[in-house]
């Protein structure tokens, strides 16, 4: 276990409000947590409320993977941060959403720290940003 930590960045096509409401939103979160290609994620709950839980389940063809974790903060259309617990994460491994207002959109920064090794941590690169991508592109469906 280390320290490894990984950050990304994009801005999505909405308002600073609706980017934030969609990561505590079920159904959204079932439309844009996709890591990779031809995944889905078929269920989503959650208890949007500080010490509240979230559960997911990612699919990547028959495997299903779960996903959970707490939320530790959440600060209206600023912050979230949240525990993440999967069969690939080191204990204690936290995500953290900065959103601000830039132009139309809205900058999103993903913060994701400890990671079991190297290899893994430039796995949820790759996911976390294709999840960016996927919110993106939810956010441009959503408003149109």
């Amino acid at each position: 276990m280390s320290d490894l930590t990984l950050t990304t960045s994009r801005t999505i096509s909405a308002p600073p409000k609706a980017v934030f409401d969609a990561w505590l939103n079920p159904e959204m979160l079932r439309q844009f947590m996709r890591p990779g290609p031809g995944m889905t994620t078929p269920s989503a709950k959650n208890d949007p409320r500080q010490g509240g839980r979230f559960d997911l389940v990612m699919k990547a063809g028959d495997d299903e993977i779960p996903h959970a974790g707490s939320y530790l903060e959440i600060d209206p259309h600023n912050r979230i941060v949240f525990t993440w617990e999967s069969p690939f994460s080191a204990d204690d491994s936290t995500v953290t959403l900065d959103f601000a207002p830039d132009g139309d959109g809205t900058s999103v920064t993903l913060t994701h720290v400890r990671f079991v090794s190297e290899e893994s941590r430039d796995n949820h690169m790759g996911g976390w940003t294709a999840i960016l991508a996927a919110l993106d592109e939810t956010m441009m469906e959503t408003a149109s």
